[in-house]
């Protein structure tokens, strides 16, 4: 085990339980790993959201060059709603060699391995910088990195490469889908239900949407494929369908909620406009409205890109993959900073009830962020 372990599983401790869930704000957390910064003797600056309710930290450990590492990572966490935990999910319990609790995985145990390796960042006499990039609302569309990297574009030397430490069990990925989530009002007229003849049902205009969804879904399986992926091909989801007053009431309106995940390469204005398209063949008396509430783009980077081959060199894996779920590396990536995926834990824990991370894995991330430190120190 890394001789570090057990400070960084005592942060992730304090970290998980500061209730971050989206809905919350995320500043006493953050301004509580200001503090912790600078007990480490690294100034913090916080980067607060439009409305003040939240913010981004960014923090850097080295000289103020170009050609440093960014560490990646966000603080907020999925709801527990109506989970069935055997422990309180904000208060970290240990069991079994794993640490239990939300956001344990994804992904305060990387922010706490950072922290931990602080001081010693501070205390070696690096050539290139370290920063540290912890984010807000990452888990409801990726939405608060953008100012983050607003940031770093206008007041911080051009980095080199990006690390997110999203849950990858300490593999390296290079590519990921992207995520459209979409909203489609449908109104119609209410009638009697023994005179349907007289009203236009939403609902039933909703669900035709909703099955034609799922014919593109099948239709762009077979067209466009990136075998990398599994599945290979874009996918859709109906996830939420809302409408109607009564059971004897044709209904007046519905709301569907939807969303696909496309590959690399994928167009996702032209798969909106098909499900536009087809809304219009619907009975001229259905009125429908189609928006899109996220858009986080697929992630692709270069094989043996800087961030990459960086990787390598740290975890000592000469290999690299692909994950299916979405992290904020693509939209490093699209401002120009090579990135790649690769931190502590296993995304099939991440929104689950009891949510853990092996403790052995912390002790690998450390292991990971010293070998980062040692190149930015020759």
């Amino acid at each position: 085990m890394h001789p570090l372990t057990d400070d960084a599983a005592a942060i992730l401790r304090e970290l998980v339980g500061f209730d971050t869930t989206s809905r919350n704000s995320n500043l006493p957390l953050v301004e509580r790993v200001a503090s912790r910064l600078r007990d480490s003797g690294i100034e913090a600056r916080i980067i607060a959201s439009e409305d003040g309710e939240k913010a981004n930290l960014f923090a850097t450990a080295g000289p103020d060059v170009e050609g440093g590492v960014v560490l990646s990572g966000h603080t907020d966490v999925v709801p527990v709603d109506g989970q069935d935990w055997s422990s309180d999910p904000f208060q970290l319990t240990e069991r079994d060699a794993k640490l239990y609790g939300r956001g344990a995985a994804d992904m305060k145990g990387f922010l706490a391995c950072a922290l931990a390796l602080a001081p010693r960042f501070s205390r070696t006499p690096l050539r290139r910088p370290l920063h540290l990039a912890f984010s807000y609302d990452e888990e409801v569309g990726c939405l608060g990195v953008g100012r983050m990297i607003e940031f770093i574009l206008d007041e911080t030397p051009e980095p080199g490469a990006v690390i997110v430490g999203e849950p990858s069990s300490m593999g390296i990925a290079n590519a990921h889908k992207g995520i459209c989530a979409m909203t489609t009002a449908v109104r119609g007229r209410e009638a009697h239900s023994s005179r349907p003849q007289d009203g236009a049902n939403a609902i039933a205009a909703a669900a035709a949407i909703a099955s034609h969804l799922y014919r593109l879904c099948g239709e762009l399986a077979k067209t466009e494929r990136d075998e990398r992926f599994d599945p290979p091909y874009t996918t859709f989801n109906a996830g939420r369908i809302s409408g109607g007053t009564a059971v004897n009431i044709v209904a007046g309106e519905c709301v569907l909620d939807w969303e696909f995940r496309p590959i690399p390469g994928a167009d996702p204005d032209a798969i909106v406009e098909r499900v536009k398209a087809f809304s219009s063949t619907l009975p001229q008396d259905v009125r429908v409205s189609t928006t899109r509430n996220v858009y986080v783009p697929p992630f692709d980077a270069p094989d043996g890109s800087p961030a990459e081959e960086l990787a390598r060199r740290a975890s000592g894996r000469n290999d690299s993959g692909t994950i299916a779920f979405v992290t904020e590396a693509s939209l490093f990536s699209r401002a120009g900073f090579p990135a790649v995926v690769c931190g502590p834990g296993d995304i099939a824990q991440a929104h689950q009830p009891d949510e853990f991370i092996e403790i052995s894995q912390l002790s690998a991330c450390l292991e990971f962020l010293d070998a980062i430190a040692d190149e930015l120190r020759g």
